[in-house]
């Protein structure tokens, strides 16, 4: 073996690789819930504190051509606020790690510091900015940090058994719709984006759009799923196929979701990430208001996710190592 196979770079590893390399060099954790959920629980003096971060770098997550000051804001708290919520937590405080180029105008930061703060207020009541950090950097990058508290256990993604119902609350597909619309009608002849121009679209793409911008994940439906005996729950991220991939394996059971219950574009909704829905399995006749059906848990078979009994063909999710050059397109 080659020096190169036996240490690839990170563009040839997928994001699990690189968080296995990274996690086998600590102890096992010591905290309530450690890596491998939405979020992480530490068990504090002053009860159990839920706990994630998630970083958004210009160019692979993000295009100023397209993202206002405000909508970056906004995406920066929902993206978060979802992980904290699909624990089945309240989220209650925001940590904010700021990284940009000298010329940055002060009223692009105040324009992010507005969509934070709208949306928290929309999505989160209570929840606010509460520190963080500065720094210039030739690429501009947001680190968001939340915190949550929980009024009972937290929900995992490893709490799924045979005979509960599959069960989704939020969209599933409508990101991804408008993030094809966004490469497909605002770039250049040489690929460069350029400014997002609604005046012609129709209001469906404008839905469409803004979902990718400005996503609206349930958030109070995380705290929900809790009350109502939710046995296993996640934020749909990174695509439902692969998100429901990662809840089934982790549960070591499989998902067989129905193709019917994803709307006309089912193709979209599976393979499409970033509406930070919930995904979660409940006892049968244990869905709370807000959620759908979507499908069924049965005993872990050959593939971890089936639709309609069968194994599903297409590809589907987001990883950024596997899916960078695309995302530079």
């Amino acid at each position: 073996m080659t020096a190169a196979a036996s240490d690839p770079t990170v563009g040839e590893a997928s994001e699990g690789t690189i968080l296995r390399r990274i996690l086998s060099r600590f102890p096992p954790s010591s905290a309530a819930v450690g890596p491998g959920d939405d979020a992480a629980v530490l068990d504090l003096a002053g009860g159990p504190v839920v706990a994630t971060v998630d970083t958004l770098v210009h160019g692979p997550d993000f295009r100023l051509a397209w993202s206002s000051g405000f909508d970056l804001g906004w995406k920066s708290a929902a993206v978060n606020l979802a992980d904290i919520a699909a624990m089945g937590a309240r989220p209650v405080a925001l940590l904010v790690a700021l990284a940009m180029p000298e010329d940055t105008r002060l009223s692009f930061v105040e324009a992010l510091a507005d969509g934070l703060r709208a949306a928290c207020d929309r999505l989160a009541p209570g929840c606010a900015v509460e520190g963080g950090d500065l720094t210039v950097s030739d690429t501009l990058t947001m680190a968001v940090t939340a915190l949550g508290t929980l009024s009972g256990p937290p929900i995992r993604r490893s709490g799924a058994s045979a005979g509960d119902v599959v069960a989704l609350a939020g969209a599933a597909g409508e990101a991804a719709r408008g993030l094809h619309l966004l490469f497909e009608r605002f770039r250049d002849a040489d690929g460069t984006p350029v400014p997002v121009a609604t005046d012609d679209l129709s209001a469906a793409e404008r839905h469409a759009l803004a979902a990718q911008l400005r996503p609206e994940p349930p958030i109070a439906l995380g705290p929900v799923a809790a009350r109502a005996g939710a046995t296993a729950m996640m934020d749909v991220s990174d695509g439902l196929l692969l998100d429901a991939t990662r809840l089934a394996e982790a549960s070591g059971v499989t998902l067989d979701l129905a193709r019917d219950a994803l709307g006309p574009d089912a193709d979209t909704a599976l393979a499409g990430g970033e509406d930070h829905a919930l995904l979660a399995t409940f006892p049968v006749g244990g869905v709370p208001a807000g959620f759908r059906v979507i499908g069924r848990v049965t005993p872990r078979g050959g593939d971890p996710v089936l639709v309609d009994g069968a194994p599903y063909g297409g590809r589907g999710g987001w990883d950024p190592y596997q899916d960078w050059d695309s995302a530079r397109g």
